[in-house]
């Protein structure tokens, strides 16, 4: 089996495979090819790769050679054209949004895995890269969050009086939520938390957040621990509550993702123009829609005295552990598919291996994915 690490393109500074794990592919007996300075952003040099194993070659040369081609974001159109039939790719393509692409890959008889599709199971966890990335996510949000803000996070006693702690609002208690609220504790703020899941308010207590009840959620056991749609009635209690909580903080974090649909709407134009001067918002889910009515994807702005970040890709200014993390869920994932020799296997009995799949022999394969495209 031959693997193809590909270079990705900025703003991206992650790379899907750094040396310490191409080293446990070829002790796997596979034979690794890496574009030339495909960790050069994460910190990682061709040296380094050569020294774990890897043959470093141009992309032209590692996608006319490889069977199986490894990237975090999804192909360009020239990797796409240069792409051969029956070639196995593996990368993060938000199938349900990018449903040309899926389409595309159907067309040209590419085998291929969207590994943020990949089934929330227990068994899942070592490969789950939305949970490592989220963590990453969220650590980074609040460091924005206290970069951007015109006072301290910790309540401090000084010869000049006391300072008060900030106060923090986070929407959303997935791994992000749960990682912002941890880091914010660190930090110092007083922390505040919504999310239309009851079950997670002892993980958030535990934490040291209060959490925010709103009664009447809808918590769908079967949704695998995502938030779901919402019934108006609570949809407007829960408005007013975080109206509520949100003019009284420092700083608001949006981290509520509904998989394949869009962002939540969570705090309203209003809110934010009741707002506290110079208070932040960091938006996670701003290339979903955004939390917040005003968030603009990948833009930071102030709205009347406001700054908004809408920002869904904070991994990437942490390359080297966010590289480190995402790797080591890959080689999790690739153990499903390579044998002891070193043979590629698919095992569609495996409920990860066929759940990650979105096309083969020239088919969307994924039957939600399917669904929305026809």
């Amino acid at each position: 089996m031959t693997i193809g690490l590909l270079k990705e393109e900025l703003p991206e500074r992650r790379v899907a495979l750094l040396p310490e794990a191409v080293k446990t592919l070829t002790g796997m007996n596979v034979v690794v090819l890496v574009e030339s300075g495909a960790g050069m952003n994460a910190f990682a040099a061709n040296s380094d790769y050569e020294a774990s194993g890897a043959k470093i070659l141009t992309k032209e040369e590692v996608l006319k050679s490889a069977g199986f081609i490894i990237k975090i974001q999804p192909p360009s159109s020239t990797e796409l054209g240069l792409m051969k039939e029956g070639q196995v790719f593996m990368a993060v393509f938000n199938p349900f949004i990018n449903t040309k692409l899926v389409r595309e890959l159907a067309e040209k008889n590419i085998t291929s895995f969207s590994l943020d599709i990949l089934p929330r199971t227990s068994r899942a966890q070592a490969m789950d890269i939305l949970s490592s990335m989220a963590t990453v996510a969220g650590y980074k949000a609040v460091l924005t969050a206290a970069n951007n803000l015109p006072k301290f996070f910790p309540m401090f006693m000084t010869a000049a009086g006391t300072v008060t702690p900030a106060k923090v609002l986070i929407l959303g208690a997935g791994v992000a939520g749960l990682q912002a609220i941890a880091t914010s504790r660190k930090l110092g703020a007083v922390v505040e938390v919504f999310d239309v899941r009851a079950a997670v308010k002892e993980e958030v207590t535990g934490l040291g957040g209060k959490f925010i009840d709103v009664e009447g959620a809808t918590d769908d056991k079967a949704a695998g621990g995502y938030a779901v749609e919402q019934t108006d009635d609570f949809k407007k209690r829960q408005a007013q509550a975080i109206h509520d909580h949100a003019v009284k903080s420092d700083a608001v974090i949006c981290t509520a993702q509904i998989p394949g649909k869009k962002a939540p709407l969570l705090l309203r134009k209003e809110t934010v123009e009741a707002m506290k001067p110079g208070a932040v918002i960091i938006d996670l889910a701003a290339s979903s829609g955004g939390n917040c009515e005003l968030t603009k994807d990948n833009e930071t702005y102030v709205h009347g005295q406001v700054k908004i970040i809408g920002n869904s890709a904070f991994p990437a200014d942490m390359p080297s552990d966010a590289s480190k993390m995402f790797g080591k869920n890959v080689i999790n994932f690739l153990k499903l598919m390579i044998s002891s020799k070193g043979e590629f296997k698919l095992n569609w009995e495996d409920d990860l291996v066929k759940g990650t799949c979105v096309t083969n022999n020239k088919e969307v394969v994924n039957e939600r994915i399917k669904s929305i495209i026809n």
